[in-house]
């Protein structure tokens, strides 16, 4: 191991992991609201059975379809190098940050999904019952329970999202897998590079872990005494 190679590639590795954070809690932060917004479309149609929301449930079942089966690389291509034929221009960042979105909402979507549905019906019958409207009781009632059960797997979405972030050096971005493969090709220091690479992986995937297992069980502990 290069330890003198190690020290000098430290400053490019700490700005390629702030650029990864960053571009993961916009990803993961946009995607959550889309993911909910989605969700409730489908949670609100099967109840009240509108043309409206039939119509909109059709398209956001197309979306997760279609956000879920396709690779992040081929929307990041698409954003950054299809869309500048259409005369739309976009940042690699913004790319980046679209396409983490466009791919995380899919998968929210269906975690809040079934955090909704694992809530049982008579807690919905009960509200109406003591005369809570429908916005009400999804608010204060059902989402409550549905978030704590939901936990688990949007954890593990908002994980997937950040090592998602590893092929977005394809539009550019400086992010780490981009300064791990540069430093390769440029010094063939490939232990060191990937040593490295791992290590800030491990220091940015590592405390989200750690929190989102506390707030599984804070929010367990809150809803259901467990």
């Amino acid at each position: 191991m290069n330890l003198e190679f190690m020290q000098g590639a430290l400053p490019l590795y700490a700005s390629a992991l702030l650029l990864t954070l960053r571009i993961s809690l916009l990803g993961i932060v946009l995607s959550l609201v889309l993911g909910l917004l989605c969700s409730l479309v489908l949670y609100q149609r099967e109840r009240e059975r509108s043309r409206a929301l039939w119509g909109l449930g059709k398209l956001v079942c197309v979306y997760i379809e279609f956000s879920r089966n396709t690779p992040l690389l081929i929307q990041l291509f698409f954003l950054y190098y299809a869309l500048p034929k259409l005369g739309l221009m976009l940042s690699n960042e913004e790319c980046a940050v679209i396409g983490l979105t466009f791919l995380g909402g899919g998968y929210m979507a269906e975690s809040f999904r079934s955090g909704l549905e694992g809530v049982s019906r008579v807690q919905f019958e009960l509200g109406l019952s003591i005369g809570l409207k429908p916005l009400q009781l999804v608010r204060f009632v059902i989402f409550p329970q549905a978030l704590a059960l939901a936990v688990p797997a949007l954890g593990a979405n908002c994980i997937f999202l950040i090592k998602e972030t590893s092929v977005v050096s394809i539009v550019a971005l400086p992010d780490l897998m981009s300064v791990a493969k540069e430093l390769i090709g440029m010094y063939y220091n490939t232990l060191e590079a990937l040593f490295l690479l791992v290590l800030c992986y491990l220091l940015l995937l590592v405390p989200v872990s750690f929190l989102l297992t506390l707030l599984e069980r804070k929010l367990r502990y809150a809803e259901f005494g467990i």
